[in-house]
């Protein structure tokens, strides 16, 4: 398989996430679920189509969001997303072949794509660990909303306004 390389650095020619290898294969992998999406019958367009679809571009856009975080944990929140999209996208790529839409060199090709993906981004996991970018200004942990107050009716178990 070959990838549609990308520029070497953006039009700007400031470095952005557009730049890291492992985006670059998850956008080959976007293409593999499109194709796939086209070939599967039209009682999967809604379910199974959609579905690869959503996981693999839910890939991309989540490596590109953490990109744009300033603090480490928010990145790393992201990415750990992304990680879990990308084993989604697989999962499908194999559920497409164990119910015959999908060939078996198709599921091998997305499975070492996916392998590949996945070690380059524990590695920049690794790296975005050590470089604790934003602790020093926010602090060390991530950040995190209040939990939202549910009332709920003791007598109808409904929840309250």
């Amino acid at each position: 398989m070959t990838s549609r390389s990308l520029p070497a650095s953006s039009p700007t020619g400031q470095r952005g996430f557009e730049d890291l290898r492992f985006y670059q294969q998850a956008l080959d992998l976007v293409r593999m679920s499109y194709a796939l999406a086209r070939k599967l019958p039209p009682e999967e367009r809604y379910n199974m189509a959609d579905q690869i679809k959503r996981s693999s571009t839910s890939v991309t856009n989540n490596i590109a969001e953490g990109y744009g975080r300033f603090h480490f944990a928010d990145k790393l929140r992201f990415l750990f997303i992304a990680r879990g999209s990308l084993d989604e996208t697989l999962n499908i790529f194999i559920t497409a072949h164990v119910v015959g839409y999908c060939e078996k060199d198709k599921v091998d090709d997305a499975r070492q794509l996916v392998h590949s993906i996945h070690r380059g981004m524990n590695g920049y996991v690794n790296y975005i660990r050590k470089q604790r970018q934003g602790a020093d200004v926010f602090g060390p942990t991530a950040f995190r909303e209040d939990a939202p107050v549910y009332l709920v009716d003791q007598e109808t178990g409904r929840l309250g306004d």
